[in-house]
């Protein structure tokens, strides 16, 4: 009998390939969207709209969500730091509009260039004329577990960020694990902090696999009430300003442990590993996910009698 249903949201496209050392053609990112479209997933970040010199990876954003074939209940989101990124988001008529920033100081400035307090008022700029312009807006919280230049970050600064980004009229919050240190008890301590005043169903879990603990974060999240989890295909990603972070958890090792449950996804696992594949042969490099190792394994190995 399936449990309550989960929501995937990929973000490969985007967190996945920001970091990448091989520049991927927007040909290539653009079939590789419409792949991702195909596999039942209902939300796919594609881009980020920030100045070209932060982001090399992602100039293209705006002839990659132009050429994207659209697929009917998709939404297609992008990652928007001002206002500037905001007019390029609307000309693209993307679906939901993306915010974010740090609740560690020092990681913000690296980040954004700004600081903490400097930041909240352009972003409840952007998100009140997002909404004006019809758009539905999710907020990030990064370095919620662990910052990488300050170490620990108070659940007091966490819940006191992403109770800020809630004022504004965000829809959904992203709590991110930017360097992969969090463990199933600290997930616990910080859900449960934050849902004194946040509704659970608002809120979303983004881990790093860095340390091993993604999976193992992922299923605390979602015994505690979390039904909303970020995931990159393949394992793709890191944060060019969180030095030493790993990759996103895999999209598809989410789905799989999601299935051995019983919980429903939407999402295939085979055509979300067809996916994966393809990227892994565009980034010219092993991709951690341990489905896709195991399916790459599997057709490379001689059947033994």
């Amino acid at each position: 009998m399936l449990q309550e249903k989960v929501l995937i949201r990929e973000v490969g496209p985007r967190d996945g390939l920001q970091n990448e050392k091989q520049m991927i053609s927007t040909e290539d990112k653009v079939a590789w969207i419409n792949q991702l479209s195909q596999t039942g997933l209902s939300y796919i970040e594609v881009t980020s709209f920030v100045p070209p010199k932060w982001i090399p990876a992602l100039a293209d954003s705006l002839d990659v969500v132009k050429q994207i074939d659209r697929q009917p209940g998709v939404t297609y989101a992008a990652l928007v730091p001002n206002q500037r990124g905001l007019e390029s988001a609307l000309e693209a008529k993307i679906d939901e509009v993306s915010v974010f920033m740090s609740a560690s100081d020092t990681h913000n400035k690296k980040n954004i260039n700004k600081s903490m307090d400097e930041t909240f008022p352009v972003l409840a700029s952007v998100v009140n004329d997002a909404k004006g312009a019809g758009k539905s807006v999710r907020g990030y919280v990064s370095t919620v577990f662990g910052c990488p230049y300050e170490g620990h970050v108070s659940i007091d600064q966490v819940v006191h960020t992403a109770e800020k980004l809630m004022e504004m009229g965000i829809d959904e919050l992203s709590l991110g694990d930017t360097i992969g240190v969090a463990t199933p008890n600290q997930i616990e301590e910080v859900i449960k902090a934050l849902t004194h005043t946040i509704p659970i169903d608002k809120l979303a879990l983004h881990v790093h696999d860095t340390r091993g603990t993604a999976l193992a974060n992922v299923y605390q999240a979602y015994q505690l009430g979390v039904r909303r989890f970020d995931g990159a295909v393949g394992g793709l990603g890191g944060c060019p300003y969180a030095p030493g972070a790993a990759g996103n958890v895999a999209t598809e090792d989410m789905i799989y442990l999601f299935n051995g449950l019983g919980v429903d996804t939407d999402v295939s696992l085979n055509q979300l590993l067809d996916s994966a594949e393809f990227i892994h042969q565009k980034v010219g490099r092993a991709l951690p996910s341990h489905n896709l190792q195991a399916r790459l394994a599997s057709g490379s190995c001689k059947e033994e009698v």
